[in-house]
């Protein structure tokens, strides 16, 4: 009954149809609008899907089980070795030369990152290389903005190049094999990704006027001056029923007494010499950040997330680190003052900067944003754990992890290497290859079982996961067929108009959402359309493959750009005013490149 109802036609298209869009529509408009997490955004469409019928268990968790998935799990696994054993940090250490230009300097960066992103993942190189270029820009006299924003194309055009570069490359990889039956080669896109990788790069260095110059967030940390910093005064302090200038608190080295806000909430503004200090008095000093600190220490002061009873409450053994609320991060819109972060993770937040400059106001009092650059108060223990349980909100990029390189080093270099060999040659598929290296890795030490887990990103696996399920349900309920004829009758069947119309909607979706949604969500039509015009499937699989990859000009379509937004200290608008002109230039190119590689 309920499955003859979901067959009923209504504007051409399936009552099962309409209910497959629909939350696919949600799900663009739960990461436009809200801050809701992606991966809950799609496990909440899968479960309509599967609670309404539209997909069975069968189908709802073979998404989970596929190759696009289970690839991503064991390169995680991977990318935990090489961490692990140091091959990464003497990479990042080793790719950047010296420059004596801007041009020789976006040269330099932009080759290396371009190669390592084809082999090691574009997200995955960008984390590795964010802190070098920030420190290499301050070597040569340039805003970090002019390099990150350079580094995050290159390590997208290089991404391209190979399956493992971007995970939407082997999402629709794992669906075209899942239609054909045919294995696709790691390498299969090598040829036209090198081409638009190359005319991306000249490119970018023809229009490095256009990339904006902004001030680093973290030289607005380390000024000398203008700072707020909020200090607690604990219950057995011995300045308390002192005045604060006989305790010396009303103007001490280097800042000045602005306010105190006392325990029972009253206050004093601006602060009289004979002010007494009670027991839970917040302090609220300007000035220069280390004397300030310096005078947490000195008078037994305490940061003030919470009340402190006793003096001996107070851990000495702290540092500053800097971390980046990233998009969707719970904190957006928060302040720390009015939730429970602080207390949660011991840590305390000293400063805000924005866009490259510090934000005035009490920091435990200002309303965060995407992007926004915290300097917090950290233990100085347990930073690994500290970051894998903030990795949704919080992107730290000072982490002092400093491998021991060894003979394990090389082994990993080896099993890397191997891995890619076995499957271009087709001795294993990549499947099986990357899982046998993931497990090698395993029994030869380089990656602690015991940590295997914390390099796994789930979430993106549960997005993966979905989106090969929601491919499905477009291709069964009819969708993809329908789009697909009425496309073809608008482009009068031509296969050149109808490639280009679908690579060009794909593309700016995938600006909006991310590569690996459009991806998915265009497969089905755009092979549909394939075996409707009677050409080669893979001519059109590749075109969109590499279609969605060009999101330039938004910095939530890419993970990438997402990563160093922060760093940057970049605006919305620098993506789009670069990034569109990147966009319509190599999207033309892009389709040219294709029908000469990949005839119809």
């Amino acid at each position: 009954m309920i499955e003859s109802f979901f067959e009923e036609i209504v504007f051409g298209v399936s009552i099962g149809g309409w209910v497959t869009i629909l939350p696919m529509i949600c799900i663009f408009v739960v990461m436009a609008y809200s801050r809701i997490p992606a991966e809950v955004a799609f496990l909440g469409a899968l479960t309509i899907l599967l609670v309404l019928g539209i997909v069975d268990e069968k189908e709802g968790m073979a998404g989970f089980s596929s190759e696009p998935v289970v690839v991503n799990a064991a390169f995680f696994v991977i990318i935990g070795g090489l961490m692990q054993t140091g091959v990464l940090y003497w990479l990042s250490q080793n790719v950047l030369g010296e420059a004596r230009s801007f041009t020789g300097a976006i040269i330099k960066l932009m080759i290396p990152t371009s190669v390592l992103s084809a082999f090691l993942g574009s997200s995955n190189v960008v984390s590795l290389l964010i802190d070098a270029v920030k420190i290499w820009s301050r070597k040569i006299n340039l805003s970090p903005s002019k390099l990150l924003m350079p580094l995050s194309y290159a390590a997208s055009l290089g991404g391209m190049c190979t399956l493992l570069g971007n995970s939407s490359n082997l999402v629709i990889a794992g669906l075209y094999t899942s239609q054909t039956g045919l294995p696709m080669n790691i390498f299969e896109p090598m040829l036209p990704g090198i081409i638009l990788t190359i005319l991306g790069m000249m490119l970018l260095v023809l229009m490095q006027r256009f990339i904006p110059d902004r001030q680093s967030s973290d030289i607005s940390f380390e000024s000398t001056s203008d700072y707020t910093v909020e200090l607690l005064v604990p219950t057995d302090n011995p300045y308390v029923m002192q005045t604060v200038e006989e305790a010396g608190l009303l103007t001490p080295k280097g800042g000045s007494l602005i306010e105190i806000m006392h325990f029972d909430r009253e206050i004093v503004m601006p602060v009289p010499k004979d002010e007494p200090v009670m027991g839970g008095d917040r302090l609220i000093y300007a000035g220069q950040i280390n004397d300030l600190l310096e005078l947490k220490r000195t008078h037994g002061l305490v940061a003030a997330d919470h009340h402190v009873w006793n003096i001996n409450e107070i851990d000495t053994k702290r540092r500053m680190r800097t971390a980046y609320v990233t998009f969707g991060s719970e904190l957006i819109g928060k302040s720390m003052a009015h939730c429970s972060f602080e207390r949660r993770n011991n840590v305390v937040l000293v400063a805000v900067a924005r866009q490259g400059h510090r934000v005035e106001g009490i920091p435990r009092e200002i309303s965060l944003q995407a992007g926004d650059t915290l300097l917090l108060e950290c233990p100085a223990k347990g930073e690994n754990q500290l970051e894998q349980a903030n990795r949704r909100s919080l992107k730290f990029f000072d982490s002092q992890f400093v491998p021991q390189l060894g003979p394990k080093t090389v082994t990993s270099a080896i099993v890397l290497t191997l891995m890619f060999i076995i499957s271009s040659f087709k001795i294993m598929p990549l499947i099986t290859a990357s899982m046998f290296a993931a497990g090698v890795l395993m029994m030869a030490g380089c990656c602690r079982i015991t940590d295997v887990t914390k390099y796994i990103e789930w979430d993106l696996l549960l997005i993966l996961g979905s989106t090969v399920v929601f491919s499905v349900a477009i291709t069964k309920t009819g969708v993809a067929s329908f789009v697909a004829t009425n496309v073809l009758d608008l482009c009068n069947s031509n296969p050149y108009i109808v490639m280009g119309v679908m690579c060009l909607l794909a593309s700016v979706v995938s600006e909006f959402i991310s590569d690996v949604g459009a991806g998915a969500v265009f497969f089905p039509i755009i092979y549909q359309q394939a075996l409707l015009l009677g050409c080669d499937p893979l001519t059109f699989v590749m075109a969109l493959m590499l279609s969605v990859a060009l999101s330039f000009a938004s910095p939530i379509g890419s993970t990438t750009h997402m990563l160093v937004f922060g760093p940057g200290s970049f605006r919305f608008t620098d993506f789009v005013r670069l990034g569109t002109v990147m966009h319509l230039v190599l999207l033309p190119i892009l389709l040219l490149i294709i029908t000469f590689i990949y005839p119809f």
